[in-house]
């Protein structure tokens, strides 16, 4: 692939932004697993800001995410009024900057930095994993009161299988596709049959975040949300889009940097407790409990099949993509008994 330089585009986006502030230096500070980059930049008289570039998807739809996060940390109430970066915004709109030439079509948006207190630890004890359950349903219940304020989004989960599907059409001499198209096919299948089975279309749509892996947020010293950045997976959804991160946040062997996604943390009594904890806060009901093993096959076959190659090095991602036929969907349906969920929240 021909040097991009990333840098000039970033000059070229503040150039337009504001060009009576004059940019010291560029660093770039992105964690290198995807196609998107994020940078800080340091002005002449001492100020910073955070840059992020990305050239996957459709620049429509980075711009209306990002539309909606901004409007989102502008609306959030205490405690989380400043829990989300805000954007920079230029004659009152959310700011961003596109550049195109003969190889790239690359997006960039400006954050304001945002305060970091402590990472979460690795292994949560039982203590913290009910602490968090407690705070993810705050920060739901918070998103959920906005669903008036918040501008629309176009992407859903059926729109995104069906960009999958349309995809493997197109792009049939790739091995991923042309090996596994009748697998594919069968899961994507699966899945709609099941959402309208469970009525997912009458579920309340909010802010979603999806990856809460403990390197995405920071806690304060009571064990409270502090912040949340990496909004690459945001969207607007059912809240149960955030749980199977948030059972591999609280599992039993905690954060590791060798991964799989099986199904497996979403069975834990681990994730129980958190969910119970949860359950009091913001009540859970049978049918988003008995969705939660769609949404975790939405997630194999939306960020593991379909956007892999963008979200994790090629190595890696050929490794996900292979066990998700192997392991991922013989194991949701084999594995995931919502029963069990259920009786243990008295449901």
């Amino acid at each position: 692939m021909k040097f991009i330089d990333f840098t000039s585009i970033i000059e070229k986006a503040w150039e337009n932004y504001n060009p009576k502030k004059v940019i010291k230096s560029i660093k770039d500070i992105s964690a290198k697993v995807s196609t998107n980059h994020v940078f800080k930049v340091k002005f002449a008289n001492g100020d910073f800001i955070i840059a992020k570039l990305s050239y996957f998807g459709k620049y429509e739809h980075f711009k209306e995410d990002h539309n909606i996060i901004n409007c989102l940390a502008h609306n959030l109430h205490s405690p989380f009024e400043s829990f989300l970066a805000r954007s920079l915004t230029k004659k009152n709109e959310l700011y961003t900057y596109r550049y195109v030439d003969e190889i790239l079509d690359a997006w960039v948006v400006f954050y304001n930095l945002i305060d970091v207190f402590k990472k979460p630890p690795r292994r949560f004890n039982e203590n913290q994993i009910s602490k968090l359950g407690e705070q993810l349903a705050l920060f739901h219940l918070a998103c959920n009161d906005l669903g008036e304020v918040l501008p629309p989004s176009s992407k859903t989960l059926e729109t995104d299988i069906f960009h999958l599907l349309d995809i493997m059409e197109m792009e049939t001499d790739k091995p991923l596709y042309s090996l596994n198209e009748k697998a594919i096919k069968q899961q994507c299948e699966i899945f709609f049959t099941n959402t309208e089975k469970i009525g997912y279309k009458k579920f309340d749509s909010l802010p979603v975040f999806v990856d809460w892996n403990i390197g995405n947020f920071s806690v304060d010293e009571n064990f409270e949300l502090y912040s949340r950045w990496d909004y690459d997976w945001f969207r607007m959804c059912s809240r149960i889009m955030d749980f199977y991160f948030m059972s591999r946040v609280v599992s039993d062997v905690g954060d590791r940097t060798v991964f799989s996604y099986m199904v497996d943390p979403l069975m834990e009594d681990r994730f129980i407790l958190f969910l119970k904890s949860y359950h009091k806060v913001f009540p859970l009901t049978e049918p988003e409990i008995r969705f939660m093993k769609e949404a975790y096959r939405f997630f194999i076959l939306n960020y593991v099949i379909k956007d892999g190659n963008y979200f994790f090095h090629y190595i890696y991602a050929t490794k996900l993509q292979k066990e998700a036929f192997e392991l991922y969907f013989p194991s949701a349906d084999a594995n995931f008994n919502a029963d069990k969920i259920l009786n243990a929240l008295h449901i």
